[in-house]
């Protein structure tokens, strides 16, 4: 049988059958218990019923031609032995005493040929109550043969010559324990057998009949998992409210979600991982290149080389190793970031401070590069509540982005605005714009797109570690851009109220 095959019949369904053949099993042996004990309740009170009388027949027939006692006040015993002669002829069973009227047994047949009885009376509570209520309630009375134990009987009062006493006959007595214990044995013996071959039989039909049905979704359920374990990656619960084991079949198709989704996204980030390591290796191989060639010029014609081309030559190296150190921060911090690593320490801060210096910061970059940047409404102090380091990581990407693509003459501006509960940052340009397909990418960690010369350039890490930022803040960043006309960055921080 393969693997498949038997997980079709998986140990939990076994177990079910198990515990169904137990509990059928166990609730047969009580039925037959329960059945014994109630039907020989019956029938002890059906006797009784029957012979409640019996007693007073033997006080009326018997001892009205001749006394239980004799003229010396002794027990008549040949009376008795005549008495239990004939009973016996009808019933084997029953065992007559003659009790005094404090319930002291003063004789019977069965003590008197040598079967002594450990117990000298009888209690005569029960006696009392057979005889009150006519013999028609239940009840037991003790056997004097066997101390501890009661049966059922008949019971009579009789005032003879001076004389109170009772007749206490017991309907049950030794012999018939005996045989009835025996016949009973054999009865249960047989109707055990019989009753567990029949309840196994019926219990291992009805039990593969029930769990078969029973199980059927969950059958249904492990062949779905399997599939879905062999690589089919669209295996679903179909229909899983409907499903006996609703909430089983829902957690697997959410589960199988997840998982593909996972999947996906694992795809996609190889896929990125691949697109940022080949591009990382461009950038790092330029600088690397533009450096090695430099150091052998300088290694080669040191000799040669006037002071200015030395210094022209190492002014060129010293701005490729700047920018291979900023390229490596930035990979550094990115990583960081990605791996979630960076917990912001918010606190308030002015937004308005912040630009001042970073404006300050770039003016001769700027200035360099004939570009127009300036702070728009800086007379009111706005404060924020957030990461100052992050904020200003941020700011200094977008300023670098802007000035990166704007021609010279051109404008860029950092624009800081009051809105209800929040303080709206942008950072405008009047740089060639950004097309309208690649504008959804641009946060993406290094996209590579293509400009209108069919190269390649990229935005870089700088725009990724500002979404990251955002994320960070919990609030977005928004790009409007339209070619030839520059690019906005938008962004929002929860304002700090004083």
């Amino acid at each position: 049988m393969s693997n498949s095959q038997k997980t079709l019949t998986p140990r939990l369904v076994k177990k079910l059958w198990l515990v169904f053949v137990f509990l059928i099993l166990l609730m047969g042996i009580s039925y037959i218990v329960i059945t014994g004990y109630f039907a020989n309740k019956y029938y002890q009170e059906t006797t009784q019923n029957l012979n409640a009388e019996l007693a007073n027949h033997v006080i009326e027939e018997k001892f009205q031609n001749a006394s239980p006692f004799l003229e010396d006040g002794s027990v008549n015993k040949p009376l008795f032995g005549d008495l239990m002669h004939d009973m016996m002829a009808v019933n084997r069973s029953i065992e007559v005493y003659l009790l005094d009227e404090n319930g002291k047994i003063l004789y019977s047949v069965v003590l008197d040929h040598g079967d002594n009885a450990p117990q000298q009376s009888v209690s005569l509570s029960p006696i009392k109550s057979f005889i009150q209520n006519d013999g028609k309630n239940f009840v037991l009375g003790d056997d004097p043969r066997n101390p501890g134990e009661q049966k059922i009987f008949s019971a009579a009062q009789f005032n003879i010559d001076g004389r109170e006493g009772y007749i206490y006959i017991v309907l049950e007595g030794k012999e018939f324990q005996l045989v009835s214990s025996n016949l009973l044995g054999q009865y249960f013996t047989k109707l055990g057998i019989r009753a567990v071959l029949l309840t196994t039989f019926f219990t291992a039909l009805l039990g593969l009949l029930s769990i078969w049905f029973l199980t059927k979704n969950l059958r249904l359920i492990t062949g779905t998992i399997r599939r879905f374990q062999e690589g089919d990656l669209e295996a679903r619960i179909e229909n899983p409210e409907k499903s006996d084991i609703e909430v089983f079949a829902k957690s697997f198709n959410t589960m199988a979600d997840t998982i593909v989704g996972n999947m996906d996204k694992m795809k996609s980030v190889d896929l990125l991982r691949r697109e940022l390591i080949a591009n990382v290796s461009h950038d790092l191989r330029t600088p690397l290149a533009v450096l090695k060639g430099y150091i052998e010029t300088l290694q080669m014609k040191r000799d040669s080389l006037s002071e200015s081309d030395k210094q022209e030559y190492l002014k060129i190296t010293h701005g490729n190793v700047n920018k291979l150190s900023k390229l490596i921060d930035q990979l550094f911090e990115y990583s960081k970031l990605e791996a979630e690593q960076v917990t912001p320490i918010k606190e308030p801060f002015s937004i308005t401070e912040l630009s001042h210096d970073l404006i300050a910061k770039f003016r001769v970059l700027a200035d360099q590069k004939k570009i127009d940047l300036h702070l728009e409404n800086p007379e009111e102090n706005s404060m924020v509540f957030a990461d100052v380091s992050l904020v200003e990581r941020a700011l200094q990407n977008l300023i670098e982005n802007a000035l990166k693509y704007t021609q010279p003459n051109g404008k860029v501006t950092l624009s800081i605005k009051r809105k209800d509960k929040n303080v709206e940052i942008n950072i405008t340009d009047t740089g060639n714009g950004i097309p309208m397909n690649e504008q959804p990418f641009i946060f993406d960690r290094y996209k590579q797109v293509v400009n209108k010369d069919a190269k390649k350039q990229g935005y870089g890490l700088g725009l990724a570690i500002v979404k990251k930022i955002m994320d960070l803040h919990d609030t977005t960043i928004t790009v409007l851009s339209k070619p030839r006309e520059g690019s906005s960055f938008i962004f929002n921080l929860p304002a700090y109220q004083i």
